[in-house]
């Protein structure tokens, strides 16, 4: 808590609510670790050898000591990126360590590991010196009575009391602030409940009965395409998509050519992204996809394999289908996820000369891609439409860009002012300036459709998920393809970009059972869902809820409907994902 304070405002007694009502799952997690010494306790009393005793209780001591101090260390340095607890599904990202470390310095690295050295020994020395018996008792047998009469006490401390229900995460959730009830939850605790849903892939959503689940999603989803408004000169364009890291409404102040070519282009004022993660983006924008609170379906191989996808409809359409990507495109399984839905060429890290694989910390920095990408445009294929797929990289931790905003003559570091991310989205808007400016002055253009927007937003400063804002996302069409400026009023999500795009091109999206042509006639419940690390959002005409699904309670808004509407999408789709082969 103290170590995450900035941008958070509480209390020394919010310190102490917190404390008390995180008790609970302290004590659960406390007696747990106990459970092995208690053993040992109990064994002693009949074997009388304190020298194997002892070595094996400072081993246990020694790995319980580093769980602990990695628990904590791991808790703290990933909430200020996530804004969420230690939960399992850090444990995808163990498989790429390297794309892990591009987010830190080395000196971030260094401090945390001379934590986890000193701080497990001293823990490790404090757990040594306890004794298992102040007084080796007289009489064994009443001892070991004594004893077992405690089982209770831990099996009633461990599950959180008599009640049916046991001891969870939301049973400490307890404010508004949803800093105040994260700070309140034990990391270790909710890594191991966590970790089981992790594993088991599938975290379905019982709410209803499937007839009510049914009625309540009525004409929210469908997957066809009547008297759609036509927005395009043609067809058939080639198509480029670009999902621009991080890219939310919230950085458009840094982002001036993003803002003109919106002027210039169509713009969906009122698109949301589906989700929080660049894997789980990249499934709902390609695949039209919905996301899930605690689930990657790129990380589901042969889920993953079976959706729809932009790329493989096209494909069938004659089109010639590359992907670009200046990272690790191994990455969260995104190698696979690309090749099985239709990507017929990839471009990645790989690609580039060392010197260039290592100018971010990320992979390839992005003036440099974007560089690769207009070679890619100019020299295509004339005798096959292209559809073309492209992820920037550098706005992302650690931010590290090779671009100094300025304000009038002074450079905004100098002034005292300087905000590294806010930086980095304004390199980005200049890397997308300069290859829009480029591609203009080409015959390429006349027949191109450029579609903007990115993966998710983030947390940034008071923007997080209680905050409408965080998850606003840009969603632009430009290029020559385009008939005319528009401005699409209409709530949405990114994961309606391929029904919306198949229905301009005359083409059908059955197969996308989730994704919305919102320029259709029968589009006529226009909302934008939004999942997070267990919880959800809705936002439409009537405002915005957000529900989570710890404490199963709403913690902004007061709209019961949007809250059932939510629950409803989730069981459907969490359902839909278990019987996708």
């Amino acid at each position: 808590m103290l170590v995450n304070s900035e941008g958070h405002t509480f209390t020394a007694g919010d310190v102490w609510d917190v404390i008390c009502h995180g008790f609970t799952l302290d004590l659960s997690t406390s007696l747990y670790l106990l459970i092995f010494p208690f053993v040992i306790a109990l064994a002693s009393l009949w074997w009388d050898n304190q020298k194997w005793q002892s070595l094996i209780l400072r081993i246990y001591y020694a790995l319980i000591a580093t769980a602990l101090m990695l628990a904590f260390i791991a808790d703290t340095s990933l909430y200020s990126f996530w804004g969420y607890k230690l939960d399992g599904s850090c444990l995808q990202y163990l498989e790429t360590p390297a794309e892990m470390r591009a987010s830190v310095s080395g000196f971030y690295m260094a401090i945390r590991l001379i934590i986890l050295f000193l701080g497990t020994y001293a823990l490790w020395w404090l757990y040594s010196h306890i004794r298992l018996w102040s007084k080796k008792p007289q009489n064994n047998t009443a001892a070991t009575i004594i004893d077992l009469l405690l089982i209770p006490v831990f099996i009633v401390g461990i599950r959180g009391g008599l009640d049916e229900s046991t001891t969870n995460i939301g049973q400490v959730y307890y404010s508004q602030n949803q800093f105040l009830n994260h700070s309140a939850v034990n990391p270790v605790f909710n890594f191991f409940e966590s970790f089981e849903k992790t594993v088991s892939e599938i975290v379905e959503y019982p709410f209803f009965d499937d007839a009510k689940c049914q009625a309540l999603l009525k004409d929210c989803y469908p997957t066809e395409s009547i008297l759609t408004d036509t927005l395009l000169n043609t067809q058939r364009p080639n198509v480029v998509i670009i999902l621009m890291e991080s890219a939310g409404e919230v950085f458009s102040k840094a982002m001036p050519r993003l803002q003109q070519l919106k002027q210039e282009g169509i713009t969906f004022d009122n698109c949301y992204g589906n989700t929080y993660r660049t894997d789980r983006g990249t499934v709902c924008t390609l695949s039209g996809y919905p996301s899930f609170p605690t689930m990657s379906v790129m990380k589901m191989a042969n889920r993953a394999a079976a959706l729809p996808s932009i790329a493989r409809t096209l494909q069938h359409e004659g089109y010639a289908t590359s992907y670009l990507y200046g990272g690790d495109i191994n990455f969260t399984n995104m190698r696979s996820y690309l090749i099985a839905t239709g990507w017929e060429k990839l471009h990645w890290k790989a690609d580039y000369t060392n010197k260039e694989q290592k100018s971010a910390k990320w992979g390839v920095r992005d003036d440099i891609t974007f560089q690769t990408l207009f070679q890619q445009i100019c020299t295509a294929d004339t005798a096959r439409h292209f559809l073309m797929g492209y992820s920037t990289l550098s706005s992302h931790e650690p931010w590290d860009v090779p671009k100094t905003r300025r304000q009038g003559d002074r450079e905004t570091r100098k002034q005292g002012d300087f905000d590294e991310i806010q930086n980095a989205f304004s390199y980005l808007d200049d890397c997308l300036g300069n290859f829009v400016t480029q591609l203009k002055a080409t015959p390429y253009w006349d027949n191109l459709l450029i579609v903007l927007l990115p993966d998710h937003g983030i947390n940034y400063k008071t923007f997080d998920e209680t905050r409408q804002e965080r998850n606003h996302i840009p969603l632009v069409w430009i290029g020559g393809a385009v008939k005319s400026p528009r401005h699409i009023t209409t709530f949405c999500n990114q994961s309606d970009l391929a029904a919306t795009l198949l229905g301009q091109m005359g083409l059908p999206h059955h197969d996308y059972r989730f994704s919305r042509d919102v320029l259709s006639s029968n589009y006529t419940r226009p909302y934008a869902f939004h999942c997070y690390n267990n919880g959800f959002s809705m936002v439409d005409s009537t405002g915005f809820t957000v529900f989570d699904l710890n404490s199963q309670q709403m913690i902004v808004g007061d709209n019961q409907s949007a809250v059932t509407l939510g629950k409803a999408i989730l069981q459907t789709t969490s359902q839909d994902l278990k019987q996708l082969q």
